[in-house]
């Protein structure tokens, strides 16, 4: 018990603090740098710090659920989402640093509220576990499109990453659907998107 404790605390250290890791290659690496202006360079880098909270906040709500569950296929489900999260984190804080920005001032708070609401999702069961993580991929996959719709044309490595991290959270959405999740309820997903909103609009400043 002491052990799995030391480990989870460890995830969220290197989650919050350490430098993230990729094992797939970043996407539009290859593609050279735009030149924009200061004020395109500021805004792509702020949608950038919020899609890196938001993979912060991942990486917590999937180590929740993963905590709670007693079923093995969907802890491993957890895990390996977990696992593509990870290399979301490393694409968004590399591009961060490439545009001149910084990561948001917030990340502890982000992280612990996320862990507490992937504790409590997981307490609910396997099939609400599963249902609030396809309908939390979902409204990740609308909020990645509408960056899409904002970034600048000419920032293609940006584009990249968003694109390719779209297709990820389809992706983990179908799993936790396939899997059996429970369709959240009406009120449910408008909270949730409420809550979203006020991190998206707090990590673009801070």
């Amino acid at each position: 018990m002491i052990d799995q404790a030391i480990i989870e605390f460890d995830k969220a250290l290197r989650t919050v603090f350490a430098q993230a890791r990729s094992v797939r290659p970043v996407p539009g690496e290859g593609v050279p740098e735009a030149e924009l202006s200061d004020a395109e360079r500021a805004h792509a880098a702020a949608l950038m710090r919020v899609n890196h909270v938001g993979e912060v906040c991942a990486q917590a709500l999937y180590q929740g659920q993963a905590i709670m569950s007693h079923n093995a296929a969907i802890r491993d489900t957890m895990q390996q989402a977990s696992r593509e999260e990870t290399e979301h984190l490393a694409w968004t804080e590399r591009r961060i640093a490439e545009l001149g920005g910084r990561k948001s001032l917030l990340n502890p708070v982000w992280y612990g509220g996320a862990l507490a609401i992937g504790m409590l999702a997981g307490r609910l069961g396997d099939r609400w576990n599963l249902g609030f993580l396809a309908e939390t991929e979902r409204q990740v996959e609308q909020h990645l499109k509408g960056h899409l719709d904002t970034l600048p044309a000419a920032d293609q490595r940006s584009r990249a990453i968003v694109e390719q991290m779209k297709v990820d959270e389809a992706e983990h959405a179908e799993t936790a659907v396939r899997l059996g999740a429970h369709e959240l309820p009406a009120p449910a997903k408008a909270v949730m998107k409420l809550a979203a909103g006020v991190m998206t609009s707090l990590a673009y400043r801070v």
